[in-house]
């Protein structure tokens, strides 16, 4: 569907904003990360030579004009990436909805020769936004009559460019994957939802815990799936008639099987089918007076909204960010306002209009009781987290449980990340609802070889989402010096299938496997990797779990050393990050933080760019920002490491600035699990546990599983929008062995937005930006990464 031009490639170098003047705003209810997307607008566009201007307070500044529109430089938006909110204000406006208070925008816009306008809001802003593009001739014609601007002015400004980006902690807007702020949103939430859980287990108490969003059920249904609540409501699928009877004996149900405690999350718009309120004070006396449990009610209220965004946050508004200014400079008269999004990993744009009609759509068919369309509008994403939800909340009474008689082990190998017992969590549930018995390694492939192996059941793995590392223990022991004796332990355990959790070593383990093939029937089974590892470096996925936690863990120190190193002025600190060879952690967690470098492996740099990095922080100090960040992947070049980097910068910058170091280590692998990595593990890991069962019926032949052939042995990764089982045979043409790293990898073509937010002079290939796509109304059969 992309024309033959696509060849040339397009690079943002030849576009130019010179003579242009952008307008940028924030608006609605805040959100964190808008800062963030505040601060890539700001920067790309003085980078490409054009005029940027504060639009304080939304649009009542707008309207109000004076001082609420300032033109502004480049250390304008510095330390601003890493606080919540919105540093240039949001207003909810009356006068702008009037036309005269339009007419008055119009004026104070064209007076500072601002055509271009930047909008991070919610979908009411966004619209407002469009209205006011459509006046916009018409407001100029209005003016000039009044005598207030010349027919000059009217030719010269006769058109307004509009880009929005979405902004809302809800996710409730139609063709974004994610809104701005609703990852930090979930963190809030998560975080609250942990610390329930340890006094809620003290006490076997019942937490009704109430979430924000009024129309949309998005945070409440992804805490819900994150934490393993009991029950959650939310508006697009209220519960069926008797709800209240079957959650009532779910919930003694649990307490019966020895579960201490029950988490209840009701979204602040749920209703019932008859479109009545559920409140989460009527959740409450219900539990009380049929059960009598303990029960206490918290409502997290603004706490969503606040805090400082997420990594993943501050990463995606950055791109967002520069993505708009793109889109304004390439926009013309002819192109309708749009929206700039992600779809899955990918940069969009979508026409604004089509977006909010459809956003629209879903709250008309939640009026009219059409709850199951309301359900597919919001998209494959919402549809996927409803579906695995209902699939791993509720366990069904044995007898409605199919028997198929075949045993799947589940086993983690690499080094601990986080969300990895989220991945198990959901294998085991997943394998028990389809019929399989459920199996559990302990400590690797080595524990396999040791004959450490033992059913799983349902209740086993409660509450496993939240915790960190590897409950089941880990190892980095490949499987080729155990072969023999794994063997001898699927034998006897009669394994028909494997699944393995894990970072590179478990690719290498299944390609081990796979070998071992001919030798031994044992392996000849459906066998499925699922990517965990903090330092992003398996072939075939875009991500892998644990990475989101590592990177928050990295922005997180970031901003610590940031703030300690503005206090005391002229200060440069060098961090190095782990990830082997794989400079994710390096890269994406100098965009999160703001740093001015990151050295990794995969780009090869000398003394001279060394040099060029010194000269251009001593600039910095010129500057009113006194202080520098430098990070490095552990392994990007074996002479220049951290002491030596350190020991150059001290040298280079004495009587300048000074200098400090900090590695992180291995902090980077602990913690407890982002929402992101809950989420995408869980999901990741019974779409893994589905294709199983497929592959278990399609292999079953004669009493037994036999599966000798390439595609029964499989990597599930995230491949730009999609969820992919790729064959790790033919992964092999894609890796680079010797530095355990993929051959391409899709980051490394953001890495230019580090530098150009830093201010460098540097190449910047957009050829994938710039193709207006369509919202897809019919969700189609492909998951999305969206989490």
């Amino acid at each position: 569907s992309r024309s033959a031009m696509d060849h040339q490639p397009k690079f943002f170098e030849n576009l130019s904003g010179t003579g242009k003047a952008i307008g940028v705003l924030t608006s609605g209810g805040d959100a964190q990360g808008m800062n963030a997307a505040v601060r890539a607008v700001v920067r790309m566009g003085i980078y490409v030579k054009a005029k940027v201007y504060f639009v304080y307070e939304g649009y009542q500044g707008m309207v109000d004009g004076g001082d609420n529109i300032v033109e502004v430089s480049w250390e304008s938006v510095s330390s601003i990436l890493q606080v919540g909110g919105t540093v240039i204000g949001s207003a909810r406006c009356k006068s702008f909805r009037t036309r005269e208070g339009r007419l008055q925008a119009a004026f104070n816009l064209v007076q500072r020769g601002i055509t271009n306008l930047c909008v991070i809001g919610g979908d009411g802003s966004l619209t407002g936004a469009n209205l006011f593009r459509e006046e916009w001739s018409g407001l100029l014609e209005e003016l000039a009559r009044n005598g207030k601007i010349d027919a000059e002015a009217v030719k010269k400004y006769a058109y307004l460019n509009i880009v929005g980006m979405v902004g809302s902690i809800d996710n409730d807007f139609c063709g974004t994957d994610m809104t701005i702020g609703t990852d930090s949103a979930l963190h809030r939430i998560i975080e609250v939802v942990d610390a329930i859980m340890t006094t809620a287990q003290s006490h076997q108490r019942t937490f009704v815990l109430e979430v924000m969003g009024r129309h949309c059920g998005y945070l409440a249904l992804v805490s819900a799936l994150a934490c393993g609540a009991d029950w959650v409501f939310i508006p697009e699928y209220p519960p069926e008639e008797g709800w209240e009877d079957s959650m009532c004996v779910k919930l003694s149900e649990n307490r019966a099987r020895k579960k201490r405690l029950n988490i209840i999350i009701v979204a602040e718009g749920a209703i019932d089918c008859h479109n009545k309120p559920i409140t989460s004070e009527k959740v409450k006396d219900l539990v009380v007076q049929r059960l009598g449990f303990d029960t206490r009610v918290t409502i997290l209220g603004h706490v969503q909204r606040g805090g400082t965004p997420s990594a993943f946050d501050r990463i995606l508004a950055s791109r967002m960010g520069v993505e708009a200014v793109l889109a304004l400079l390439e926009a013309t008269p002819d192109t309708p306002a749009c929206v700039v999004s992600l779809s899955g990993n990918q940069a969009v744009r979508l026409p604004l209009m089509e977006c909010v009609q459809m956003t629209q759509e879903v709250q008309k068919a939640m009026d009219e009781g059409r709850f199951l369309e309301a359900v597919r509008l919001r998209g494959r994403s919402f549809e996927n987290n409803l579906n695995t939800y209902k699939l791993l909340s509720h366990k069904k009474i044995d007898a409605d449980l199919p028997k198929t008689n075949f045993n799947v082990a589940v086993l983690n190998v690499g080094a601990p990340a986080a969300g990895m017992n989220a991945a198990v969590r959901a294998a085991v549930r997943v394998g028990i609802t389809e019929g399989h018995k459920m199996f559990a390694v302990i400590d690797g492939f080595e524990g396999f070889a040791r004959g450490k192996i033992k059913e799983i059941s349902w209740g086993d793995v409660g509450g496993w989402t939240g915790q960190g590392g590897s409950i089941l223990g880990t190892k980095r022991t490949l499987p080729a010096k155990y072969l023999e004796k794994i063997a001898d332990q699927m034998r006897t355990n009669n394994i028909n299938a494997l699944m393995v959790i894990g970072g590179f070593e478990a690719y290498l383990g299944l390609l081990e496997l796979s070998a071992a093939r001919e030798k031994y029937d044992e392996f000849c089974v459906p066998m499925v990797m699922v990517p965990a590892t903090v330092s992003n470096n398996v072939p075939g996925s875009d991500f892998s779990i644990g990475a989101d936690t590592a990177l928050n863990t990295i922005t997180d120190t970031c901003d610590r050393i940031k703030q300690s190193a503005s206090g005391t002025k002229r200060r440069v600190f060098i961090i190095e990050t782990m990830g082997g060879y794989c400079g994710y952690l390096a890269n994406m967690g100098a965009l999160a933080a703001g740093a001015d470098a990151a050295y990794i492996f995969e780009e090869q740099f000398d003394i001279r760019e060394l040099q060029a990095n010194v000269e251009h922080l001593t600039e910095k100090m010129k500057t009113s920002i006194q202080r520098g960040l430098v990070l490095r992947n552990e392994n990007c070049n074996e002479n220049y490491t951290t002491d030596f980097i350190y020991q150059l910068y001290s040298e280079e910058g004495k009587g300048v600035f000074d200098c400090r170091k900090n590695v992180l280590g291995h902090m980077q692998q602990g913690g407890a699990p982002s929402p992101f990595d809950r989420n995408f593990g869980t999901k990741i890991s019974a779409k893994a546990m589905q294709w199983i069962s497929k592959k278990l019926k399609e292999t079953y032949r004669k009493g037994k599983v036999f599966a000798n052939t390439d595609d029964s042995v499989c990597l599930l990764g995230m491949r730009r929008r999609n969820l992919v089982f790729q064959p790790v045979a033919e992964l092999k043409t894609e890796t680079d062995f010797v530095h355990r790293i993929p051959k391409e990898q899709w980051w490394l073509k953001l890495r230019p937005l580090m530098k150009i937010l830093a201010k460098y002079k540097t190449s910047y290939d957009v050829s994938d930006s710039g193709q207006l796509e369509h919202v897809a109304m019919l969700p189609k059969e492909a998951e999305t990464g969206a989490i």
